[in-house]
């Protein structure tokens, strides 16, 4: 399969022109560059890369839909995206592509939780954590690094998938947006890097808000179907999945009860857990770190799935998810 590989920056002079030059050893690279003031288009141009432009600042989620109009106008069959920072390493990409390769209909995502994350502070951490244990929440996948900007994504969620989000939201938003098409999410683990600059493009109050405002919204759809008529159908689809696969449920399963209770605790103690989030990420090293505890008891994904399953998603939680009424939903299930 053909592939792209794009490189969304905003004033990533010091470290782009090295991620092109890693990059390019595994394929053709375009720098979306949105609306840089300092000399990070130059440094791309001289380290290889094509260069598309934006007059202005736009945010990522639109560099990102610019990078994939540009990769199906190419033919790509898939892009790959890396951030410009410097954070990820281009020798993980032939990993990331063998896994394209074995799931060629998959989004996949390079998770930095999952290898060393001594490039992420530990205000981050907890952060993508946190979001985490929501998008499994609402879309039933199991995911650990939901806000990795490291992945591959096929052709074919480029073409089936749409979303309405920009900014940093658009990289959760196609997450779920893709599950609910039917689409699988993979995740590899990665190591990450520590940056080029101290700080992360992402922006705590700004873009850290707008993620979670757009979760809250969703895991506010999620509950109004946990009280409306979703348990019902959710137990029908579970016993419906168990019948198709000829096998009775995995006892570590955590039980609809236990997921339930999990994610209710999770909710009520949302608003001060960010909060402490917050002031962990502002601080960096200078505050007591009694958050990490507190978020890896709380907001672990195990205490709301044991792990992948068919297509990354458990049907049942599938169900519930495509109750929320988004602008994309899976083919149903066909009746037992």
């Amino acid at each position: 399969m053909t592939h792209v590989i794009m490189v969304p920056v905003f004033n990533e002079a010091p470290s782009v022109g090295a991620v092109v030059a890693e990059s390019r050893v595994y394929g053709p690279v375009v720098v979306i560059d949105d609306g840089s003031s300092d000399d990070s288009v130059a440094e791309a141009r001289a380290a290889g890369a094509e260069v598309i432009r934006h007059p202005r600042r736009l945010g990522k989620g639109r560099a990102l839909r610019t990078g994939f109009a540009a990769a199906r106008a190419r033919g790509a069959d898939r892009v790959v995206t890396v951030d410009g920072d410097g954070q990820h390493s281009a020798a993980e990409l032939p990993r990331l592509l063998a896994a394209s390769d074995q799931h060629p209909g998959a989004i996949i995502v390079g998770s930095r939780l999952g290898g060393s994350n001594a490039g992420l502070s530990a205000g981050r951490r907890n952060a993508v954590r946190i979001a985490s244990f929501f998008v499994t929440w609402v879309s039933g996948l199991s995911l650990s690094d939901t806000q990795s900007g490291f992945r591959i994504y096929p052709r074919s969620v480029l073409d089936t998938v749409r979303t309405r989000r920009g900014g940093f939201v658009y990289e959760t938003e196609i997450l779920i947006a893709a599950s609910r098409r039917g689409h699988p999410i993979v995740e590899i683990p990665i190591a990450a890097r520590p940056r080029e600059r101290q700080r992360s493009r992402f922006r705590p109050l700004v873009d850290g808000v707008a993620i979670g405002s757009y979760l809250a919204a969703r895991t506010l759809g999620r509950w109004a179907c946990e009280l409306g008529a979703a348990p019902a159908a959710d137990a029908a689809l579970e016993n419906q999945s168990r019948r198709a696969s000829h096998s009775v449920a995995d006892p570590r399963w955590p039980s609809r009860q236990q997921r339930t209770t999990s994610a209710a605790l999770a909710t009520l103690a949302a608003p001060p857990m960010l909060a402490l989030v917050l002031l962990q990420t502002l601080a960096d090293d200078y505050f007591p770190d009694v958050v990490t505890p507190l978020v890896s008891m709380l907001y672990s994904s195990s205490r709301l799935t044991l792990g992948p399953v068919a297509n990354g998603t458990r049907e049942s939680d599938r169900a519930t998810g495509l109750a929320l009424g988004t602008e994309v939903a899976a083919p149903p299930v066909p009746p037992a």
